[in-house]
């Protein structure tokens, strides 16, 4: 199967991390146009139906992160096998989940876990979960993202530059991390945590200087009647993925272990949602 390009539904600016659409154009080439990005965690066995309506073509994904076992677990497994087949051919983006524990996780075994999500599921890119934020950890985190894009791109390697590289890769900060980060990935999760923080969340003024394709926002425990609120505060945020739910992580719960209770319906609303303006 050949590897994916983005979905028609990015603006140019995703992929052109070095034009017209980075620093310096003060956020003119933007689009107001959101897509979803969904981790979601549970095994295809248990939960069929909402792998299925990750599969469903035409629903507004710009990637799903395949997380097996907080990794791609110890052999492959053929159901979700399957499940991330059906995913792809629908043309969405399948993302390994990679534990960067903060920049402390060893270089060595994030690069072997990446290989095994390559070779077992034909990935198309990386999720680095709890990716270092600080100025000190850039250097090794670039060291690590070009080693990606290297893998992702075959033995010989010569896309996997910063510039231009093979696959998608989303750095899962959870928060505002150091600007130079947004120049190693192709995405940043600036937000990730509970709807009770983002409605009063803000960006830093650097961000503009960017596009929304460059940035995403996970948020749990948020009710079915804030959706609508909820997706105009990403827009005033400048960023073009989201992941809303109901789902909480009261009593150690896993908030991404399945789809919102609301799925269809916000859907529904993203499938009506204005052409991008440019």
């Amino acid at each position: 199967m050949p590897r994916l390009t983005p979905p028609h539904f990015w603006g140019t600016g995703l992929r052109d991390r070095s034009g017209g659409a980075g620093p310096g154009t003060g956020g003119q080439a933007r689009s107001d146009r959101l897509g979803f990005g969904v981790p979601v965690t549970a095994h295809p066995l248990v939960a069929p139906a909402e792998w299925g309506e990750l599969a469903r073509p035409g629903t507004p994904l710009h990637w799903v992160v395949l997380n097996v076992a907080g990794g791609p677990g110890t052999r492959p497994d053929p159901l979700y096998t399957e499940a991330v087949a059906r995913v792809r051919e629908s043309g969405v983006p399948v993302l390994g989940h990679l534990d960067a524990a903060l920049g402390t996780r060893p270089f060595g075994e994030l690069v072997s876990d990446a290989s095994r999500y390559l070779d077992w599921y034909r990935v198309d890119g990386y999720y680095l979960d709890r990716a270092p934020t600080e100025r000190t950890e850039l250097h090794e985190c670039r060291r690590l993202t070009t080693t990606l894009r290297a893998l992702l791109a075959g033995d010989d390697g010569e896309t996997g530059q910063q510039e231009g590289g093979a696959g998608h890769i989303v750095l899962g900060h959870g928060t505002h991390p150091h600007p130079g980060y947004a120049e190693i990935a192709d995405q940043l999760v600036t937000f990730s945590g509970p709807w009770s923080r983002y409605r009063w969340s803000e960006a830093p003024q650097w961000t503009a200087a960017y596009p929304p394709e460059r940035f995403a926002h996970l948020v749990h425990g948020m009710p079915r009647s804030h959706l609508v609120t909820a997706m105009r505060i990403a827009r005033w945020q400048g960023v073009a993925t989201v992941c809303f739910t109901d789902r909480t992580d009261r009593d150690g719960a896993d908030p991404w272990e399945g789809l919102a209770g609301y799925w269809d319906e916000s859907v529904r609303t993203l499938r009506k949602q204005p052409p991008p303006s440019i």
